[in-house]
């Protein structure tokens, strides 16, 4: 039950942006809000029914990656953010996602940090508020965004320490 939350998040990512872009403001804050309930869901269904799988755990930030980004991007489209802030973490997002392909090549799977946790609550955050045209959306935006590069530190140092076995700063 859990899987099919995540991939339900991933298919609500086409009819978001394209709610945005349709102007449908209100149509896009609802599957905002209901994609940020199915990546409430998904991880606490999964740990309550024991059904944490390795699938579970690449598949859930995946789909993080492409709910939130193609709302940003379809809020470029329109004007309501700039596309800095959506390349920092276009960016941010594709080296970790390259980082823990890696790691997982090498047999290791990495679960959603606290701060990995935190960084997609202030995006859904951020572009619920992006839609309503709260003053402080884009500042939220950015708070995710500096929550994003410190917890791809964490993701980094942890992965080196399980490389090596060495306990990196």
């Amino acid at each position: 039950m859990a899987n099919v939350l995540t991939v339900l998040r991933i298919l609500l990512a086409l009819p978001t942006a394209l709610a945005i872009v349709s102007d449908q403001l209100h149509i896009a804050l609802a599957l905002v809000g209901l994609g940020a309930l199915t990546d409430l869901l998904d991880g606490r269904l999964a740990r309550m029914n024991g059904e944490t799988t390795n699938l579970g755990k690449l598949l859930d930030p995946l789909a993080d990656k492409i709910f939130i980004l193609s709302a940003l991007i379809a809020l470029i489209e329109v004007g309501r953010v700039s596309s800095l802030p959506v390349i920092l973490l276009l960016l941010r997002e594709l080296s970790i996602s390259f980082v823990r392909s890696v790691a997982v090549n090498q047999g290791v799977v990495f679960e959603a940090s606290v701060l990995g946790k935190f960084k997609t609550s202030l995006e859904f955050l951020a572009v619920a508020l992006l839609l309503t045209e709260y003053p402080f959306g884009v500042h939220i935006l950015w708070a995710s965004i500096l929550v994003a590069y410190v917890s791809a530190y964490d993701y980094l140092r942890a992965y080196l320490r399980e490389l090596s076995g060495l306990n990196y700063p």
